[in-house]
């Protein structure tokens, strides 16, 4: 008898240091083409974000790594926004908005002509005045900016009288 509850807890112990070593599943922002926005959003209206890279960028890559791995901003956005990556470089035909554009047109359109990367696209609605935040954003500097928009605050206030009354919580 005492060998069983032995060689049990032995198993059990080896099974619970195997999943130790696992890391948990994160979540990941749910990354949509432009063509699945268009049709998203024309069933259900919400927030865009559009996060606008090139491949050599070595600040739009410590964003993926860190800035888009961060539980409560993909919470988030993946609750309050439709987000879309968009290779600024890519020679890719768009449609965006019900409109036609090549990829650098529409980054051109989305960055109001400062091509600097990564930059952080916040539209409100599809057919808002883009509101881009150029430069490489951690959580904390993302929050305030995301739940302006999210939130609709943009509605009532300017951002600044937002940004001073917001309690902040993604340190």
């Amino acid at each position: 008898m005492m060998k069983k509850v032995i060689g049990f807890l032995m198993l059990f112990f080896t099974i619970a240091l195997m999943y130790s070593f696992n890391e948990p599943a994160k979540e990941k922002i749910n990354w949509i083409s432009m063509s699945k926005l268009n049709e998203l959003y024309a069933q259900s209206p919400k927030p865009i974000l559009i996060d606008v890279y090139t491949t050599w960028c070595g600040w739009c890559k410590e964003m993926d790594r860190t800035t888009y791995k961060n539980k409560k901003l993909t919470t988030y956005v993946n609750e309050h926004y439709y987000a879309v990556k968009m290779d600024a470089e890519s020679s890719a035909q768009i449609v965006f908005n019900k409109k036609s554009y090549t990829t650098s047109d529409l980054a051109t359109y989305l960055l109001m002509g400062d091509m600097s990367f990564p930059t952080t696209v916040f539209l409100p609605t599809i057919d808002a005045k883009p509101a881009p935040l150029a430069g490489y954003l951690n959580a904390a500097d993302m929050e305030a900016p995301l739940k302006f928009f999210g939130e609709g605050a943009h509605q009532q206030q300017t951002f600044v009288e937002f940004n001073k009354k917001m309690k902040k919580e993604w340190r």
